[in-house]
């Protein structure tokens, strides 16, 4: 057992309040606990039924007794929730919510709560990621490296690509949360401009579409809600410089995925990086798998075992503070 993982068992140990023993149900754990850590900790509060993963037409009949239901990713709707007469409690492995119905959960009496910030210094790292691989071609040379391309070249030294410097770059940031907020920090250390533009006014942001004109990086940070769905299309993409590349760790459904694809496979930007689809697992025909420049992660960013333990910790406050009446991290 890994020192994460008896932080979290020697945790769960010290809790000696008297509960109610509650039906605590995970129906995705799998991604969080991943192959170090895992949900002991929970059984502390009850009885514990706990699921890799689970599949929609199998949500209802494994949530329905729950009195507390522990997801990831999956959608809990109206009906599913109204069909879940014990539910008191809905405890989400993410900082999003929207998987969740919030409105019908609060109509119904049942208390939904995320884990924010868990994440901030992983998906900054991997948002930079991106943006190094795109600065320094890493991948383009070391697969010729293993191509033999340098043991056959004629001089010491050679490139694939035109390479560049971060500093003096203008790295664009859409959302200015946590996570904006680490990026910037870590783009100002690279001596790079920095463009912030957010629903929640600041000092110095500016409008969308003076990122999307001006920025060599742009960066996605923002919730996925009505007002930013799609907010990356055709429309927005053609205010791209040539040269500009995008970054998104935030939501897929942020951008048009059709439109990106043509931008990239015209040469209208010079290239994407991404950690989020709209579908996930994505679809064998969706337009991004193979664009011009285009780089996809699995939704990996929030998944460091640091941020895990994070994770995992809080859930375990989350149910805790629940049953002891004054709930944390409620979001309805």
């Amino acid at each position: 057992m890994t020192e994460s993982a008896n932080s979290l068992k020697n945790k769960a140990q010290r809790f000696t309040a008297k509960i109610i023993a509650m039906k605590i149900v995970i129906l995705d754990g799998a991604t969080a606990k991943g192959r170090e850590l895992n949900f002991d900790f929970l059984n502390q509060f009850g009885e514990v039924t706990y699921y890799d993963v689970t599949y929609p037409d199998e949500v209802l009949s494994r949530a329905k007794d729950a009195d507390i239901l522990v997801i990831n990713k999956i959608v809990l709707d109206r009906a599913t929730l109204s069909a879940c007469k014990k539910l008191k409690l809905i405890t989400i492995l993410a900082t999003g919510y929207n998987v969740v119905d919030i409105d019908a959960a609060r109509k119904l009496g049942i208390t939904v709560c995320n884990v924010p910030y868990y994440s901030t210094n992983s998906v900054a790292q991997l948002t930079f990621a991106f943006i190094l691989e795109f600065a320094n071609k890493l991948s383009l040379h070391t697969q010729s490296v293993a191509r033999g391309d340098w043991q056959n070249c004629a001089d010491f030294a050679y490139t694939l690509d035109t390479l560049h410097e971060l500093n003096g770059k203008t790295l664009g940031i859409i959302g200015y949360g946590s996570i904006g907020r680490k990026v910037a920090q870590i783009g100002k250390a690279f001596g790079m401009n920095i463009l912030v533009s957010t629903r929640t006014p600041v000092d110095g942001c500016v409008s969308k579409e003076e990122v999307f004109e001006n920025a060599d990086f742009i960066t996605l940070h923002c919730p996925l809600n009505e007002g930013s769905k799609l907010m990356i299309n055709e429309k927005s993409l053609s205010m791209f410089k040539p040269t500009a590349y995008l970054i998104n760790t935030a939501r897929g459904g942020l951008i048009d995925e059709e439109a990106l694809a043509n931008a990239l496979n015209q040469g209208k930007i010079a290239g994407a990086g991404l950690d989020v689809l709209t579908c996930e697992p994505p679809k064998a025909d969706n337009p991004l798998i193979h664009a011009k420049n285009c780089i996809i992660t699995p939704h990996m960013a929030w998944a460091s075992v640091e941020a895990r333990v994070r994770l995992l910790h809080a859930t375990e406050d989350n149910v805790r503070a629940f049953l002891q009446n004054s709930p944390i991290n409620k979001v309805n």
